[in-house]
């Protein structure tokens, strides 16, 4: 392969012999070099062909334009990210990615301040993705020498949940999050408790709820027995947490038009009862 233009030391683009374009990256791939120089595919980690109207085109566009520090950035965040994420992720987040910290970094410049409106409860529900959107600014102030503001570690965090989501739209992960939100607040107010937001029981009521949420966003019905048994059993056993349940069913119904099925209200009533009992 031919280089055509170094990006940084790690990302370049390069022409194969069949004249294909495509965007490259490896270790030290761009290190020293120059334009015609040639290397070894087996430094390759990762190839993005480039086509037309593909977020390859795009990628190339945006790594011409921004500062080598900040694609140096964006390369060694996403590569952090795949590590503790364990996860492989498309064009599409190298382009998202470097556009969102390109214009952050803009706005920091120009002294405007954006708040994101969903920076706590995206501390909360995706703990590990906010961690990383911490570390992320740290890399960024390492390579730009500009100190983003924190709220920064959310937005950086909400491109990492909606990359592991294949490529499901950054709306519906703010949606998703809302209904989250809104749920927990019905069940807080019911019951008037605190949750133990480091007890086993409110974990996977919140893993429960990110699933049903996403079921509710994308309209997709959950695939009901139709034995309304148990269902009785619940109403009867756990009083409470089914009318609570209940409350939660014409909340989503009224702001979704989405119908919980019977084994759904079932599954919520038993994991409210366990949040609200701690068992």
């Amino acid at each position: 392969m031919r280089i055509e233009k170094v990006f940084n030391n790690n990302v370049v683009l390069a022409k194969a012999n069949d004249q294909s374009e495509m965007i490259v990256m490896g270790k030290g791939i761009g290190f020293q070099k120059k334009v015609g120089d040639t290397f070894e595919e087996e430094r390759i980690d990762k190839k993005f062909v480039i086509q037309e109207d593909d977020p390859a085109q795009r990628l190339k566009e945006i790594y011409q334009d921004i500062p080598v520090e900040e694609s140096d950035a964006v390369f060694i965040i996403i590569s952090l990210a795949e590590q503790k994420l364990q996860q492989t992720f498309d064009p599409n987040v190298y382009l998202t990615l470097a556009d969102h910290i390109h214009y952050a970094l803009q706005r920091k410049k120009e002294g405007i301040q954006l708040k994101n409106p969903l920076a706590w409860e995206v501390k909360k529900f995706y703990r590990r993705e906010y961690e990383l959107g911490k570390e992320s600014l740290s890399v960024i102030k390492t390579h730009t020498h500009t100190q983003l503001d924190n709220d920064e570690a959310a937005s950086i965090a909400l491109h990492f949940v909606n990359a592991q989501k294949e490529g499901q739209l950054i709306e519906e992960t703010i949606r998703v999050t809302r209904i989250v939100q809104d749920i927990l607040n019905i069940v807080r107010l019911h019951f008037g408790i605190t949750f133990d937001e480091e007890s086993i029981s409110y974990n996977r009521f919140l893993t429960h709820l990110q699933y049903f949420a996403q079921r509710v966003v994308l309209g997709e019905l959950y695939q009901s027995s139709q034995d309304t048994f148990l269902l009785e059993q619940i109403k009867a056993n756990y009083p409470g947490s089914y009318t609570c349940t209940s409350k939660i069913a014409i909340y989503i119904e009224e702001s979704y038009h989405f119908n919980i099925s019977p084994d759904e209200k079932v599954y919520l009533s038993i994991h409210i009862h366990r949040v609200v009992n701690q068992n």
